[in-house]
């Protein structure tokens, strides 16, 4: 959200570390110059659709309450996310939708999928259907009990919901050692310490205190921009396990992690394995400054190594406006690559990772910097939305700060939001890892105006399809479903620990087909205050049978698992494969 003119990342960081950025970019340049490139991208067929706008056809009937506009309270324009739930075990995706309207707004939203694929407002006595100033949502199952748990970020407040087992969910916030009056954004949970008790990273972004009014470079007013206020650390939580029944504790270890210790104003969080030790670490998107990679040290600490690493700014040594995050890989080395939203004024950035552990910025080789289809990003993902074996990539867009005269202009946002109203984009990716933007020809996705912020992905319809969740700011949320013309085939595959009785978050999975390995990372917690569905999806395109299925638990542990006919859900347990 940063806008360049004004500021870069260097100016807001010492110059040792600049200066120790520059030299590994320059060096890692000139690595790469010895690396052979692939050929372009070749064209393939496109339909003229990957998506068709199903929201009303499915009774998912959600408007977002931000709030009153004329305030301009900055936690509003950054919106609320989405999440993406089997919350009663039905084996259904449920959906969860939140509000930022503040104790006297709405309440948030549970949806219950039925069976036709239709979806029933079941909010009323969930207990999730709580009011406040909410912005993200992080799923887990953090007793261990079989049922994914609930956490709902604020400004100003974080709140823990414990599934019942029957589609209700009991507050169990007081007690449980979750605190955070910052403003937080995004969370995602990890077993940072292997102990297989799903632990909590919050991202909390600036020190907002709403009291000095705000304008646009054009002296209107506008809502405030976050370099007027110091970033905050963020939170990560241990869990400690259960204390009475059902009911967990929390221990805030951020500062003895040594998260606590480095602020950035936070806005995307992943957490996966960067180095290949197998401890999962904690990478935050920040917004105008540098990221942060915190890396585990296996004894309950975190080092912070961005810079080292490639992924604290982009290949022009700058800290652009980070927000959404996405990880995939996307020129298939079997190493996780990651992409980050930025400002229209920028571009969103992929860093390829190769050698393991260390990344580069590949934007515009990838083909991911078109001119003139630019927006300002905030959900993401790297999927493979076709099914052809490849990974593609979507960004829903939204300004956050007015445009005077904006071309897009949309009645149906009002006079407050329309000034806002950005395109969403698809990109899709080819066998070389290549993408091209096919914005354009979708009539669905990419061509209604909006001021979207959160992006949930998931097969909804288990039929082997990915399909989308959108959020907007004051807006309806938006289910799209896959229509993408001449599928490929496809795996699902659900990876289980029958020792913690829940998804096994962190696990790697690798199907075999042939000379292709595919490879995805189980977690949920991923794109912009959201959480998306946690089984690994596989488009596998003309391959009818994998060979086999290796799975990297979060422990470290390795299994293979005997092939499988495409086109199939699997559920793969931890202990019944062979060592």
């Amino acid at each position: 959200m940063v806008v360049r003119s004004q500021w870069t990342g260097c100016s807001r960081w010492v110059p040792v570390a600049c200066f120790a950025g520059f030299l590994l970019l320059v060096a890692g340049l000139g690595a790469w110059r010895l690396l052979p490139r692939p050929a372009p991208p070749a064209e393939q067929p496109v339909g003229s659709r990957w998506f068709d706008e199903v929201t009303a056809e499915v009774g998912l009937s959600f408007v977002h309450d931000a709030g009153p506009s004329g305030d301009y309270f900055m936690p509003q324009i950054m919106g609320s996310g989405v999440a993406l739930l089997d919350a009663d075990g039905d084996g259904l995706l449920d959906v969860y939708l939140v509000h930022l309207g503040g104790s006297a707004g709405k309440k948030n939203q549970l949806f219950k999928q039925l069976a036709d694929g239709t979806f029933k407002d079941v909010s009323a006595g969930s207990g999730l259907d709580i009011a406040g100033f909410n912005t993200g949502v992080a799923v887990g199952d953090v007793n261990n009990d079989g049922w994914p748990d609930v956490v709902v970020t604020q400004y100003g407040g974080l709140r823990l919901f414990l599934n019942n087992g029957n589609g209700t969910f009991t507050d169990a916030t007081a007690g449980s050692g979750l605190e955070n009056p910052a403003w937080a954004t995004s969370a995602a949970f990890l077993d940072f310490d292997r102990d297989g008790l799903l632990d909590l990273v919050v991202v909390n972004y600036v020190a907002f205190d709403g009291a000095t009014p705000c304008h646009s470079a054009i002296s209107a007013r506008d809502y405030c921009h976050p370099i007027q206020f110091p970033g905050q650390p963020a939170r990560l939580f241990r869990n400690m396990g259960p204390q009475s029944g059902r009911h967990v504790r929390f221990e805030d270890v951020s500062k003895r992690s040594g998260l606590g210790q480095k602020p950035g104003p936070g806005l995307g969080v992943v957490c996966a394995d960067f180095d290949g030790d197998g401890y999962p670490d904690i990478f935050v998107a920040n917004d105008g400054a540098a990221n942060h990679l915190w890396i585990n040290q296996k004894d309950g600490t975190f080092k912070e190594e961005a810079v080292l690493r490639g992924l604290a700014f982009d290949g022009m040594g700058r800290a652009p406006a980070n927000m959404g995050v996405a990880l995939g890989d996307v020129d298939g080395d079997g190493l996780f690559d990651v992409f980050v939203t930025h400002l229209s004024k920028e571009m969103h950035t992929l860093w390829l990772q190769g050698p393991r552990g260390l990344f580069r910025d590949a934007t515009v080789e990838r083909g991911l910097a078109p001119p003139g289809s630019r927006g300002t990003g905030f959900g993401t993902l790297l999927a493979d939305l076709d099914n052809d074996g490849h990974l593609d990539a979507a960004v829903v867009n939204g300004a956050i700060a007015a445009t005077r005269g904006n071309p897009l202009d949309s009645k149906r946002l009002g006079p407050h939001y329309a000034r806002y109203a950005e395109l969403n984009q698809l990109f899709t990716g080819d066998r070389n890892g290549y993408f091209r933007d096919i914005s354009r020809q979708e009539l669905s996705f990419c061509r209604v105006p909006g001021v979207y912020r959160g992006l949930a992905v998931g097969d909804l319809g288990n039929r082997g399809a990915l399909d989308l969740v959108v959020t907007e700011v004051a807006g309806p949320a938006r289910l799209y479903r896959n229509v993408v013309p001449r599928r490929g085939n496809w795996l699902v595959v659900r990876a289980l620990d029958p020792a913690t009785k829940r998804d096994a978050y962190g696990a790697e999975v690798t199907v075999e087909a042939g000379q292709r390995r595919f490879t995805r990372w189980v977690n949920p917690g991923t794109s912009y205050l959201s959480s998306n569905d946690p089984r690994a999806h596989f488009g596998l395109g003309s391959v009818e049978r994998v060979d086999r299925i290796r799975v990297i638990w979060p422990d470290g542990s390795q299994e293979t698992f005997a092939g499988q006919p495409a086109n199939r859900h699997v559920s793969l347990r931890k202990g019944e494969g062979q060592r």
